[in-house]
């Protein structure tokens, strides 16, 4: 089959890794690369040089004729820039969030059906054999589940422009929760009944209307509740940055990072995706209440790093195209874990509990 010409709009952090995976993966051809910035040319020459540089996204969309578009730019743009690629015949993959609305994702999810086009949404851990096996295990545990899961980044430099830049539009418990919210839903399987959510302003160099600290709580039919926590800014504790635990009537299973999880690690983009190991503990008792059966560690040294996990993303992304794959049930789970995500974000702003319809 023909390559697949990719249009690769922003070109920071995951812009420049999903440009990476098209420029070695057999079956992709970058047929530009797009951004407002110098960013476009550095990574065109960390790629070896050669493709075509542009400023502007409409005007790279009508001369580079892509086959398909990978958005990576800030949240803002991502609702016009997919719908604009799907009205170019293009298909789409777009990071997360879907949006900066609810609506707007409902959009865009609508375009690419109008459309009959492949969109896959940058939900990377989806594609982590370790946290599809970490899942699996909470699965294990009974009900009700609950789900402690924190990422705070005590951000500087370059990142804390990064964030910055986001919290122009959203708070980190949108932006970065839909990961973990994602994640809960998959363990539960359960609806998520309403949550509850805390948030704090922990710099002026942020807009007024928002905060850079957040906590969420959700509570789901099957009795289950999920706890997570979000934090972004030079202010940040490296202490217990990293807390992926789940706990059930059976027992318990928890992502022990031993290297990710220390001190100096949460900017590194490397820490977010990394486990090493699963430490599974059983809850069982004998008649003199001691643990009958001691903790496994399962482990998880051949893990892939950050670009393998991009390039899965993208292999998957080349094969939906191929195989024409039913995408329908992953985007209505991309719009469902952003709505839990917002209805968190007014729990914030208003200091009440969000039920969910």
């Amino acid at each position: 089959m023909k390559n697949i010409r990719v249009l690769v709009v922003g070109c920071g952090n995951m812009g420049a890794s999903h440009a990476q995976a098209y420029h070695q993966l057999d079956g992709f051809e970058i047929c530009g690369l797009v951004s407002t910035a110098r960013s476009k040319e550095l990574l065109n020459e960390k790629l070896g040089g050669g493709y075509t540089l542009y400023n502007d996204y409409e005007e790279a969309l009508a001369l580079a004729n892509p086959d398909a578009v990978c958005i990576a730019t800030y949240p803002d743009t991502h609702e016009l820039f997919a719908i604009r690629a799907f009205e170019a015949g293009c298909h789409v993959f777009i990071e997360k969030p879907l949006a900066d609305t609810i609506a707007g994702a409902e959009r865009v999810v609508e375009a690419a059906r109008k459309t009959a086009k492949k969109l896959v949404v940058g939900y990377i851990l989806r594609y982590h054999p370790s946290w599809e096996r970490f899942i699996e295990l909470s699965k294990g545990l009974g009900k009700p589940l609950v789900m402690r899961m924190n990422l705070n980044q005590q951000s500087h430099g370059n990142m804390w422009q990064v964030h910055r830049n986001i919290m122009k539009s959203l708070s980190p418990i949108v932006d970065c929760g839909v990961h973990y919210i994602d994640v809960m839903c998959q363990m539960t399987e359960a609806k998520p009944l309403q949550v509850s959510a805390i948030g704090a302003r922990l710099s002026n160099e942020i807009p007024e209307d928002n905060y850079n600290y957040g906590q969420l709580q959700i509570r789901f039919e099957d009795g289950s509740v999920g706890w997570y926590e979000a934090g972004w800014g030079p202010m940040m504790s490296e202490t217990a940055f990293f807390v992926k635990d789940v706990i059930g009537p059976k027992g318990s299973v928890s992502i022990v990072a031993r290297e990710a999880g220390m001190s100096g690690y949460s900017d590194n983009v490397e820490a977010h995706t990394k486990t090493e190991s699963l430490r599974v503990h059983h809850a069982s008792l004998n008649a003199d209440n001691r643990f009958v059966k001691a903790d496994e560690w399962v482990d998880l040294e051949d893990e892939p790093d950050h670009q393998e996990l991009c390039n899965r993303e993208q292999l998957f992304f080349q094969r939906a195209i191929q195989d024409d794959l039913d995408l329908s049930k992953a985007n209505e789970d991309a719009v469902n874990s952003l709505r839990i995500a917002f209805a968190c974000d007014e729990s914030v702003r208003t200091g009440h509990v969000v039920y969910l319809s």
